[in-house]
């Protein structure tokens, strides 16, 4: 019998907080490490390269902290789910788009991903459910998308950069179900860590034969030093490391909590792209992201609430 599952904090601690900033520099900077491994790595190959070195690293903390691995197979079948939509498919999305799109734009688009996972959540879980307030900040949200995106759809035909956002935009889509799906191994009674592995051995099997079929990697020329340390950095820092936090958190703070994480990866991402990449953003796409961040603050709630104690006159 599964043990009953764990209560989610509406307002997330000040512990909680500090994870969550953490969180995003370590995810920030994997827009910046993918845009520089990219330029001599194939998509998927790099994708296969960063799961795949994640889940040995992952696997030697386990071995080193003594931690048994879950034998069953449904657990197992969930790892592959969680895999393809955590990993897998957005990575692949994410850097393919990051061949068509700044790394910066590419991270502002990623921060849509609170906004599908409200809607997910409300649809598929019993304590997040979809409110006014929610809603709201979903709506303010999506028009700054719009307003991202709404220049690109200005040609004819599908061009290179809209075509780059829309990958960008279907990973978020990904990332919203994977947080909602991800919530069952805390039902299911395996530790964090566990699933970090887990799920990077999933995604390593799914991109497997599809590195093997689309790029052919055992024929590429060996990457430069650069594009080798970038990918070096991706797994360990962006992804091994960094999963151990967001699987900790999801299991305390919840789906929609966690998923505030997008709105300041930008921040991080759009700093290494013009210091090291020389990426500059248009207007328009400082002003989606203004709208994206609006949507989450709403969504949020805290700093409205906030505001309104403060603007609100004292009663006698």
């Amino acid at each position: 019998m599964n043990a009953s599952p764990p209560a989610i904090r509406q307002t997330m601690s000040a512990r909680d907080w500090a994870q969550l900033v953490l969180l995003s520099v370590l995810w920030g900077g994997s827009f910046f490490f993918a845009k520089v491994a990219v330029k001599e790595i194939p998509p998927m190959t790099l994708v296969l390269g960063r799961v795949a070195i994640a889940a040995l690293l992952l696997a030697l903390v386990l071995r080193l902290r003594g931690v048994a691995l879950p034998k069953e197979a449904r657990v197992w079948g969930a790892f592959l789910i969680m895999g393809l939509l955590n990993n897998a498919l957005p990575f692949t999305l994410i850097f393919w788009g990051q061949t068509h799109i700044a790394s910066g734009l590419a991270s502002i688009i990623n921060a849509t991903t609170p906004l599908f996972t409200i809607l997910v959540a409300s649809r598929f879980t019993q304590d997040e459910r979809l409110t006014t307030r929610r809603l709201a900040g979903v709506l303010i949200g999506f028009a700054g998308v719009a307003g991202l995106i709404g220049p690109a759809l200005g040609g004819s035909g599908i061009s290179g950069s809209l075509a780059g956002e829309l990958a960008c935009l279907g990973a978020a889509i990904s990332y919203g179900f994977a947080a909602v799906f991800g919530r069952r191994f805390a039902r299911m009674g395996v530790a964090p860590m566990s699933v970090a592995f887990g799920q990077m051995t999933g995604s390593s099997l799914i991109m497997l034969p599809m590195a093997a079929l689309v790029d052919g990697f055992w024929q590429l020329p060996m990457p430069g030093t650069v594009s080798l340390g970038a990918l070096a950095a991706l797994a360990a820092f962006s992804t091994a490391f960094a999963y151990l936090l967001f699987f900790r958190l999801l299991a305390s703070a919840g789906a929609t909590n966690v998923a505030l994480v997008t709105l300041l990866v930008p921040v991080s991402a759009i700093l290494l792209g013009a210091l090291f990449l020389g990426e500059r953003l248009t207007l328009a796409q400082f002003g989606g992201m203004a709208a994206i961040g609006a949507g989450l603050i709403t969504i949020d709630g805290r700093l409205l609430g906030w505001l309104g104690a403060r603007l609100r006159p004292a009663r006698g």
